[in-house]
């Protein structure tokens, strides 16, 4: 998988011919920041707040949660899951940048809900050489997204963990379902 992938022809073309994806985004930077200004803003989300979600391309997280440029961190990766490296940047993004509330969105009909651990044992296989990270898949998407809070919540790198809430949001409506967080024991 590379991301120079030659484009199909079709509705998503405008791109010289022979051009690749990339191409093509390199173009649409270059006529954004033709028209692009300064808005003055530095690195601190104004609704301090840190969104933490599933990199699915069908979710568009500014438009969903009514954001504008500036007003969040976005943190997203396969599934939307709380791993070490989310948590450095939840830990950066806090104590360095001042957000306080942590929200959390995985999705329905994720890809993970597909996948096992033995993802890691095809690669290995493959490649000779095994993945560090575990894959984090799962079939629950509810506990999943439970366990994902509990892991923030427990962190003993972030200093704000009282309003950290966790959603589903439905690829066919588009609708966000909270979730309860996991009973404290």
């Amino acid at each position: 998988m590379t991301t120079s992938a030659s484009v199909p022809t079709g509705s998503e073309a405008a791109i010289p011919s022979g051009g690749t994806v990339t191409d093509r985004l390199v173009e649409a930077n270059r006529q954004y920041a033709a028209a692009f200004s300064d808005p003055g803003m530095d690195a601190h989300p104004v609704l301090h707040v840190a969104v933490v979600a599933c990199m699915d391309a069908r979710l568009d997280l500014h438009d969903a949660l009514g954001l504008e440029l500036g007003d969040c961190h976005t943190i997203r990766n396969a599934g939307g899951v709380v791993t070490d490296d989310v948590i450095r940047s939840l830990t950066i993004s806090q104590r360095a940048l001042g957000t306080r509330s942590v929200v959390l969105i995985h999705h329905t009909g994720c890809g993970l809900e597909t996948l096992t651990e033995e993802f890691r044992h095809d690669l290995e296989m493959e490649v000779g050489q095994r993945p560090a990270w575990a894959v984090e898949a799962f079939r629950d998407v509810d506990q999943d997204v439970r366990q994902s809070m509990q892991r923030v919540r427990t962190s003993p790198f972030l200093v704000h963990t009282d309003d950290v809430r966790g959603f589903v949001f439905d690829v066919k409506t588009g609708l966000l379902r909270e979730i309860d967080p996991p009973e404290q024991s």
